[in-house]
């Protein structure tokens, strides 16, 4: 009996733990690792620590998240500073590092960043540059990576080099989903369920339940991808 009611607390906690995960995720903001500074890092896994004792706790849980919500609130109130104050901000994320300027690299600097020659040139190398006399800057930045500025006379041309006027391309939104039609989607972009599906039976598809996805770019042109794998996927055709 006590063993279940032990199982029972811990079920109890753990839902607690990844509640509380969950509401202080959205509190603090979505991160990608990439574009986490150092104190992001550790705060993460210090929060992660504080919930997976949260979820074993079963005599003092209100300790760890006590902790839990502490920490949330301090990660919270840090990035509300660092977003208007500059000088929080420098001081939180740090500033950018010039690591390479004009043919020079910057000893200093490197060291500043914690990072040898060797490891220079792997980000380098990571970034599509073998030959360091094409770079005119290369800089450190606050979380970790490295950007790159080529010199004019090595960066890919671009339209605008070959005086082209391209039409702007758009992001393209779903129509349909898993054979249903997103009317949330459709409304917003202007369009009628009728449209839709005349653009179905044009392309040999009787309705929306024999497609898995349908993309609308902006133009006259839906591009469908069939539900049956046999079927010639991603198929585009006059809206």
């Amino acid at each position: 009996m006590e063993l279940l009611q032990d199982v029972g607390t811990t079920v109890l906690t753990t839902l607690l733990s990844i509640l509380a995960l969950f509401l202080l995720t959205k509190l603090m903001g979505a991160k990608q690792v990439s574009q986490m500074t150092m104190f992001d890092y550790v705060v993460g896994i210090t929060i992660g620590s504080a919930a997976a004792e949260l979820a074993t706790e079963l005599e003092t849980p209100h300790k760890p998240l006590t902790a839990l919500i502490v920490y949330g609130l301090v990660a919270a109130g840090i990035s509300i500073l660092t977003c208007k104050s500059l000088k929080v901000r420098a001081l939180i994320t740090g500033r950018p590092l010039v690591l390479l300027a004009d043919g020079v690299i910057y000893r200093e600097n490197l060291k500043k960043a914690k990072l040898d020659l060797n490891e220079f040139l792997t980000y380098c190398r990571i970034g599509g540059w073998f030959d360091l006399s094409q770079l005119q800057t290369a800089v450190f930045e606050h979380n970790g990576t490295v950007s790159f500025l080529p010199k004019e006379t090595d960066r890919p041309a671009t339209p605008a080099d070959l005086n082209m006027n391209l039409k702007q391309s758009q992001v393209q939104t779903p129509f349909i989903m898993d054979g249903k039609l997103l009317t949330g989607n459709l409304r917003q972009s202007g369009k009628e369920d009728a449209w839709v599906r005349r653009c179905l039976l044009r392309q040999g598809y009787r309705d929306e339940s024999e497609v898995f996805l349908a993309l609308w770019g902006g133009g006259e042109e839906l591009t469908l991808f069939p539900v049956d794998p046999n079927r010639k996927g991603a198929v585009s055709g006059p809206g």
